[in-house]
């Protein structure tokens, strides 16, 4: 597999996931990071997760982070997948 084929289903499980904890999630694979974002921030998403090659990358699943991007004041933080629900909450 590809490591974007890889970083597209890692997203999707982590949507999954975060759905299952009850948060309410919008999935979004198309275009370059920057038009999602705008994307996102137009319908005023407050916090969007992004899968990079990093993520890909780092040494096992259960040390995998991911980056939260705030939409108000554009932060950008990386954040362990395990701890995400909690996080985002």
């Amino acid at each position: 597999m590809e490591k974007d084929e890889n970083m597209a289903t890692l997203a999707k499980t982590i949507a999954t996931d975060l759905r299952k904890a009850g948060l309410t999630i919008e999935y979004d694979g198309s275009g370059n990071i920057g038009k999602r974002y705008r994307r996102q921030d137009e319908v005023g998403t407050p916090y969007c997760v992004t899968i990079d090659h990093n993520t890909i990358d780092e040494a096992s699943p259960e040390y995998h982070t991911v980056t939260v991007r705030y939409r108000d004041s554009m932060k950008q933080e990386r954040v362990s997948i395990i701890d995400l629900p909690q996080y985002i909450r």
